[in-house]
């Protein structure tokens, strides 16, 4: 059996698999902020102890320009993926977490990591290159890497999959991940060409605390009076739909507006216009569009946000819209399996 385990900094998912990659147990626990993170995890992690776990597949977010392919996870490396953590704080230190929680406890199982950069290790140069010095560049490995891989690449499958069963072209893909991280992508015969997400997840599209793209005149600035530290921390955990409404939950937003909220109406009107420009720049790269593919927790959840979205996009006449649930667990098992 394998064991698939998705550790993110506000949740820990788990599934665990048969040899047919037949979900047989599954897990969801939402962590709150106060939480005893570690607590949490190796309670889920032990009421599985009783299944025969044969090896174990991880969700990493970040694996820079060391890691493009899945992994079998070894002293070494783990060290090196250590290394990186501060290039997705959100993330990492909690897929590390889950990695070193489950040696312990599955002492005699293989364990793996899947990468959200992988989907984008063959972006065309023109899409990955930063307009830096090529020094500076290379030294500190700047490039656009991509995240949300893992989601984008298994909802776009499915969307292909969907669209042949009705004989339908599906060779240019545009999938939206929306939750509290949020991300586009543009996917031509099955390859990301572009994506809004870029050296860290916090480029590309406003989100629910993190800015999204801004001047970097504003982080200079931000940290000529804050430092690195409190600069960071505002642009990831106090920024985006949150830093202008002071509200971090897409349902709580919602709520706010039905109520006639002013700053909850700006903060999601501010969203989705992010979303629809990159959705019409993508529909441009791409030369048109066949699928528009909405997923993550608010992308597939909220049929009242999709419509927002493509409410006033005239571009998406005679394109498919689907709503996908995405299944990363099940895209890591397939994974792991294959390697």
């Amino acid at each position: 059996m394998i064991l698939v385990l998705n550790a993110g900094s506000q949740s820990v998912k788990l599934k665990i698999f048969d040899a047919n990659l037949k979900a047989i147990k599954e897990a969801s626990v939402t962590v709150q902020e106060g939480d005893d993170y570690k607590k949490i995890l190796r309670n889920e992690l032990s009421k599985v102890k009783g299944f025969r776990i044969q090896s174990v597949g991880h969700r990493v977010v970040h694996g820079k320009d060391i890691f493009k392919k899945p992994i079998k996870i070894t002293k070494e490396n783990l060290f090196e993926l250590e290394k990186i953590s501060r290039f997705a704080p959100l993330h990492n230190p909690f897929n590390i977490l889950g990695i070193k929680t489950c040696q312990e406890i599955f002492r005699n199982a293989p364990q793996y990591a899947v990468f959200d950069t992988e989907f984008f290790t063959d972006l065309p140069e023109k899409a990955f290159t930063y307009a830096l010095p090529e020094m500076i560049s290379r030294d500190f490995s700047f490039r656009r890497y991509g995240f949300h891989g893992i989601s984008h690449e298994y909802v776009a499958s499915v969307a292909v999959k969907a669209l042949s069963d009705k004989k339908k072209s599906a060779n240019k893909i545009i999938t939206v991940h929306l939750g509290g991280g949020a991300s586009i992508t543009a996917i031509k015969n099955g390859k990301a060409i572009d994506t809004s997400m870029g050296f860290t997840p916090l480029e590309g599209l406003v989100m629910m605390t993190r800015s999204g793209n801004i001047d970097a005149g504003i982080v200079l600035e931000l940290t000529k009076k804050y430092g690195v530290e409190k600069t960071n921390e505002i642009l990831n955990k106090e920024s985006g739909i949150k830093g202008i409404c002071r509200e971090g939950s897409m349902l709580r937003v919602l709520e706010k507006i039905r109520l006639g909220d002013k700053p909850a109406k700006l903060a999601l009107d501010v969203s989705v216009y992010s979303i629809q420009k990159y959705i019409g720049a993508y529909f441009a790269i791409l030369g048109g569009c066949d699928a528009l593919v909405f997923t993550g927790a608010i992308g597939s959840g909220s049929a009242k946000i999709r419509n927002m979205i493509c409410k006033d996009l005239k571009i998406l006449k005679g394109v498919k819209v689907l709503a996908i649930k995405t299944d990363e667990e099940l895209a890591i098992a397939q994974k792991v399996v294959s390697i």
